[in-house]
């Protein structure tokens, strides 16, 4: 199993920045590919990005291409989401996720969750 715990969410005015991050803890962070998911309040849980275990390939939703960029340092045990100019519809609880390697992660089907980090922006 993995553990996850996000960090970095927060409220923020539309056209800013913020950067989340996800520390795992347990087997080797090197095995899962990653995902970040999103939920606004009364909508289903969305995908957000993805990266592979390598970091070679990454994927993102086209509500967030060219904004967004998810990355990963694998000696950190630590994946991340930076977000740029924010929008108010990006405001959700935003969740880091793992499956192991080689599956589909453009879902929102993961095996591992963390608890969620708010974020919140503002017009």
């Amino acid at each position: 199993q993995v553990q996850l715990v996000e960090s970095g969410g927060g409220l923020v005015q539309a056209g800013g920045s913020l950067r989340l991050s996800c520390a795992a803890s347990g087997r080797t962070f090197s095995s899962y590919d990653m995902g970040w998911l999103r939920q606004a309040p009364g909508k289903e849980r969305e995908f957000v990005a993805a990266i592979r275990w390598g970091g070679g390939s990454t994927y993102y939703a086209d509500s967030v291409k060219g904004r967004f960029t998810i990355s990963r340092d694998n000696a950190k045990n630590t994946v991340y989401l930076q977000m740029n100019s924010l929008k108010p519809e990006d405001t959700a609880v935003y969740y880091c996720a793992a499956r192991p390697r080689g599956m589909v992660v453009t879902t929102t089907i993961y095996d591992y969750w963390g608890q969620g980090t708010q974020v919140t922006v503002s017009s």
